[in-house]
């Protein structure tokens, strides 16, 4: 056994919305990880540790995106030996933190039944059912993504193949997909010819990825971008199965009510883009 005493316990857990955005895209997981242990080590963030031989910091991730996919909803939960404000922490690991790495929101986990610090194993995982996904083809015409996805939503399945840690395997893209359009929009307004796909994909077991439903369309519809399309994962959350819409997964875990005067502007911290609006947008493609 490890000699010394033991860790300090978690005394209060937080959930942390992060954004993945610009070059950034193109960090690993592994090496977004460290960076968010360097940030909470400048920001002076009491985290706690695990015991054993190698302790390591209290640090976990929920559905992260792949490397060279942006993102304006990733999420972590970090666990604390002292209770600290949400906001000073949201303000002070942002700060420490890379430009395209910025934290949007923090909000404390509710405490157990027993009054403990311990989330329900797989309460928050399980609320991530759904993935809004923003997808740019340069090069694309309107009506060429337009034709593929009507074919693709009309398809009643289409497997693709891809390389797995067990494998190469086949599975159903389609059935994963709740919805599937065309932004013309956006495709408008952007700065090049393009065509802006947007899609609500269910999370599953295997993973449905964009590049899988990208293989779908070109199994149905030939459709081929000329260069790397550009993936921006807008949100990720409980799906309405109705509106199709994503709901807050920080929702249940948030404070009701909010300060008046100063110090609500203190808790909400400074105004970011949201997921959809232009300037988010713009900050995911440069």
């Amino acid at each position: 056994m490890p000699e010394g005493p033991a860790p300090a316990p978690v005394t209060q857990r937080l959930r942390v919305r992060y954004t993945k955005r610009g070059r950034l895209r193109f960090t690993s997981h592994r090496d977004i990880s460290r960076a968010v242990e360097r940030a909470v080590r400048r920001a002076g963030i009491p985290v706690a540790f695990s015991g054993g031989f190698t302790p390591h910091p209290k640090i976990s991730y929920a559905g992260a995106a792949a490397t060279g996919v942006a993102s304006e909803a990733e999420y972590l939960e970090i666990g604390l030996t002292e209770t600290r404000d949400p906001a000073r922490v949201r303000a002070d690991l942002d700060a420490a933190l890379p430009p395209g790495l910025d934290i949007v929101d923090v909000v404390p986990v509710r405490a157990g039944s027993d009054g403990s610090a311990q989330p329900k194993p797989g309460a928050f995982t399980d609320r991530l059912e759904a993935s809004e996904w923003r997808i740019r083809l340069e090069g694309v015409s309107s009506d060429d993504a337009a034709a593929a996805v009507a074919a693709f939503m009309d398809a009643g399945s289409i497997e693709v193949e891809r390389l797995t840690k067990k494998g190469r395997r086949r599975f159903d893209v389609r059935a994963a997909v709740h919805s599937c359009e065309l932004d013309r929009r956006a495709a408008r307004a952007a700065d090049a010819p393009c065509a802006i796909l947007r899609m609500v994909v269910r999370h599953s077991t295997p993973a449905v990825r964009p590049d899988d439903i990208l293989t779908g369309l070109r199994q149905v519809a030939d459709l081929a971008p000329p260069s790397p399309p550009l993936v921006t994962r807008l949100a990720q959350g409980p799906l309405d199965a109705d509106t199709g819409g994503l709901a807050d997964p920080l929702d249940p875990d948030r404070e009701i009510g909010l300060p008046s005067g100063d110090d609500a502007e203190t808790a909400r911290g400074p105004q970011r883009p949201q997921p959809g609006d232009p300037a988010s947008a713009d900050a995911v493609s440069a």
